[in-house]
């Protein structure tokens, strides 16, 4: 049976199924797999399709039915991690670093469009076009973007970044080379002593995954807040964990709750620790409000190209937030953040952390820096691969929190 032949008879037969499920009776997913596979073994068709055609038929049918159509094959293959549908014909995945072509399709936009519905209303959310972005996630945690028209010229847009369903953890990333056992070390020492970290990288460099691995560091017994736009972070190990997601306002009247909202809630909930899954805005306001008030120890995400980069854009946030001089804004910044960890993705789609920068202090209207560690490529690199390691350039000048924690000096 040809491609065309082959989508003739499954789209007769899903038609069949669902006027069968359009009689007002409720079917369990097991009794619509019992008609699927009725039809399959009685129909003259079948007897072009070998046992494992059937199969992979009947698959195909039951997600376009009960499922997320094509996009159920590509959320049950592990080796991808992003998923990217440019309207219904264009398809494209991320597998080991690398984007690629899918040869599938959904059948039309309306079926695009049911799918994304679905998805948002498995999270409760609302997309369409009077509202057409969303930012969602997956039963698995997945993160999950859509545009619709009329912002999207070539049709429905839904991106899905996936992740590593066991969760990251230090000792993986440094198995995989972003980080080595010394770095590790001191990273989880920071943490345990109530360091305040910022994590600062591009897109797809590793932000979320980084801090959700750094978190694991966190002794079980603190009580941990995490805050986000939509709920990623998997904090399994935590007793005391408590996380907040946003809201966006919708058509039956329901206000937003931002981010800035959810910080300044977390701080009346008595939390030891405070984790803001990404600031973007005025939000860094309240953010380092936590972080100078006596919740040491907290940790968040930002994009910025470098280290220094950061603390520039975390200072034009808070001009959006905050009506203050700009040596006052550098001063809560300085006092509120003690490291900074970059990440980034290099030329190879290896993702690694390129520096470690400590937060020295405030000295005539600047904020002092200090690099710990970065990283430098060796001779072995090429264009293709990138090979080097975390290099020691400094000694940590603040040390009064390791004391503190009973560490001592390092």
């Amino acid at each position: 049976m040809n491609g065309e032949a082959y989508e003739r008879y499954k789209a007769s037969i899903k038609q069949e199924i669902l006027q069968l499920l359009d009689c007002g009776q409720d079917f369990s997913d097991e009794q619509v797999r019992g008609l699927i596979d009725g039809r399959l073994c009685g129909r003259e068709g079948a007897g072009h399709l070998d046992v494992a055609g059937r199969r992979r038929l009947g698959k195909e049918l039951f997600a376009a039915i009960r499922g997320l159509d094509v996009l159920q094959e590509l959320l049950e293959d592990k080796s991808i991690t992003e998923i990217m549908i440019n309207g219904p014909e264009r398809i494209f995945v991320e597998r080991a670093g690398r984007l690629e072509e899918w040869n599938g399709r959904f059948e039309s936009v309306t079926r695009l469009q049911d799918v994304i519905q679905q998805i948002a209303s498995g999270c409760n959310r609302v997309v369409n076009e009077g509202s057409p972005i969303l930012d969602a996630r997956l039963a698995d945690g997945s993160r999950v973007n859509v545009v619709l028209a009329p912002v999207a010229l070539n049709g429905p847009v839904l991106t899905i970044r996936r992740f590593p369903e066991e969760g990251m953890t230090l000792d993986r990333l440094v198995a995989l080379g972003s980080l080595d056992r010394e770095c590790r070390a001191f990273l989880e020492l920071l943490v345990k002593s109530r360091y305040n970290i910022f994590i600062s990288g591009g897109t797809g460099s590793g932000k979320t995954t980084f801090l959700n691995a750094l978190s694991q560091a966190i002794p079980p017994a603190e009580r941990i807040i995490t805050i986000e736009d939509s709920a990623e972070l998997q904090l399994k190990y935590a007793k005391n964990l408590v996380s907040l997601e946003t809201r966006n306002a919708n058509m039956e009247g329901c206000k937003p709750v931002t981010i800035r909202d959810l910080i300044r809630s977390s701080l009346r909930m008595r939390p030891d620790r405070i984790i803001v899954g990404e600031v973007r805005g005025a939000e860094i306001c309240e953010l380092l409000t936590a972080y100078n008030s006596g919740h040491a120890g907290s940790m968040s995400t930002g994009h910025g190209n470098t280290a220094r980069d950061m603390l520039l854009r975390m200072e034009t946030m808070l001009l959006m937030g905050m009506d203050i001089p700009l040596s006052a804004i550098r001063r809560q910044i300085a006092s509120g953040i003690d490291i900074l960890v970059h990440l980034g993705r290099l030329r190879d789609k290896t993702r690694r952390v390129l520096e470690i920068v400590e937060i020295a202090g405030f000295s005539g209207d600047e904020i002092e820096t200090r690099t710990l560690y970065a990283f430098e490529e060796d001779e072995h690199s090429t264009r293709e691969r990138v090979s080097g390691r975390l290099v020691k350039k400094g000694e940590l000048m603040h040390e009064e929190k390791l004391e503190a924690a009973g560490y001592g000096c390092r």
